[in-house]
């Protein structure tokens, strides 16, 4: 008899990052990194469990720990094989419930949180199988992750036959990857040192000190003064010496024009790219954007679904995609989303930082590696050192590059002693702060 999914418990967990303006950008000055953290419960008797979450930097964290808690019905009494069994099934049921849809559809809120559940679901299947999420998926058929995929809205860009032809294309040199992988590890650059808030002397230290880690690209947030980006990246340039690449994020910053003569100011100091540069819904500005200046454009950590992916790269709008592990409906829509990329040809350079995403967003870049893409080339995880002691398998950085995984689960469990003392309002780091406002 399969175990039953028995609760699903959400908690508001929320770090005073803004404290220290760890995060800090021109669209962010003052985040409290935060999460809407899911437990998939089963009666289990050793305990089985699955662990998700969603990113937000606090306020509104509450509002979608809320919209998770909508989907309990689908959940809860549900046997564990039912969902683990097939993913594509219960993904397809938490994204289409047509009352909750209406709240996009498939965007926003609703469509996160459906994200977190999914991506505990997940988190249950892999600790099922003992294997982490990277290599369970690495090690199905090309049919079943097309099985993963809704492509309802994407048969005008990627049909599921090419996504097949994509898979087995990628499948006789599945096993050297991995292998690969769990020697040398993942590319990964460091945005450590770019936060807009750090002084001068902060920026130039730590981006010496990415390179002495063995980081080959660092990035830094832009957009708030156009003096302040020039004497920044100037600083940074001298740092790091001419090899070493710098990326530059305006976090949706501009319209198109700023934008244009923001990075044709910011050009002779050869930023890598520029990410985000206006909103994230306006395809037609990125390809405006990409079009008037030197620079390659990335974006997509704030892009809303699958469907916005496809157009940016029908447009032609992006070098660069940038998944995000909690921003879509969860694993199945990010393997949808790597599969356009793979069509286009466009390489796939992961968001990551905040709480969690770092450890969650390695197992879908190792993925794409070892089943989808095939390739390194172009191609680095984010990476920021922050709150990653909060977990029970934490990301592990050698030499500027992810080791790949080896416990199994999407490594997304929290410590108990956190959700105990950074719970929102009610944990201990929260009610010292409001005594200290009183």
């Amino acid at each position: 008899m399969s175990p039953t999914i028995t609760e699903v418990d959400v908690y508001d967990i929320r770090f005073p990052t803004s404290e220290q303006l760890d995060g800090s950008d021109a669209m962010n000055p003052d985040p409290d990194y935060s999460a809407a953290y899911v437990v998939l419960r089963t009666d289990s008797p050793d305990g089985l469990a699955g662990y998700g979450l969603c990113f937000t930097i606090g306020r509104g964290n509450d509002v979608v720990a809320a919209a998770i808690s909508t989907l309990r019905p689908y959940v809860v009494g549900r046997p564990v094989d039912s969902v683990t069994g097939d993913l594509g099934a219960f993904y397809r049921l938490l994204t289409h419930d047509s009352q909750l849809r209406w709240l996009g559809p498939e965007k926003g809120v609703m469509h996160m949180a459906a994200g977190a559940v999914v991506n505990a679901a997940w988190d249950l299947a892999a600790r099922e199988a003992g294997k982490p999420v990277w290599d369970l998926l690495a090690s199905m058929s090309p049919d079943q992750l097309v099985d993963l995929v809704d492509f309802r809205y994407l048969s005008d860009a990627l049909t599921r036959d090419e996504a097949l032809d994509i898979l087995r294309r990628a499948e006789p040199g599945r096993a050297a990857r991995a292998e690969e992988l769990r020697r040398d590890g993942y590319p990964a650059y460091t945005t450590e040192p770019g936060w807009l808030g750090y002084s001068d002397e902060k920026l130039t230290r730590l981006a010496k000190e990415a390179i002495a880690a063995g980081f080959q690209q660092i990035k830094l947030k832009v957009g708030a003064d156009l003096g302040d980006d020039i004497r920044r990246m100037r600083l940074a340039r001298a740092a790091v010496g001419p090899d070493i690449r710098i990326a530059v994020d305006a976090n949706q910053r501009w319209d198109v024009a700023e934008a244009v003569e923001w990075m044709q100011a910011l050009a002779p100091y050869d930023p890598y790219w520029i990410e985000e540069p206006t909103s994230p819904d306006d395809v037609l500005a990125h390809a405006a954007v990409r079009a008037g200046q030197p620079i390659k454009v990335a974006t997509g950590e704030h892009v809303a679904n699958r469907v916005v992916f496809k157009q940016l790269l029908q447009a032609g709008a992006v070098d660069f995609v940038q998944i995000d592990a909690a921003r879509v409906a969860g694993v199945n829509e990010n393997i949808a989303i790597l599969l356009l990329a793979a069509k286009f040809g466009v390489p796939v350079c992961p968001h990551a930082g905040g709480v969690g995403l770092c450890e969650l967003v390695q197992h879908l870049a190792m993925f794409d590696y070892v089943a989808v893409s095939g390739s390194l080339d172009d191609r680095v995880i984010e990476y920021v050192p922050h709150l990653h002691e909060h977990f029970t398998d934490p990301v592990v950085m050698e030499n500027g590059r992810y080791q790949a995984p080896s416990a199994p689960g999407f490594s997304a469990r929290m410590v108990p002693e956190t959700l105990a003392a950074y719970r929102f309002p009610d944990g201990p780091v929260w009610q010292e702060r409001q005594e200290m406002t009183r």
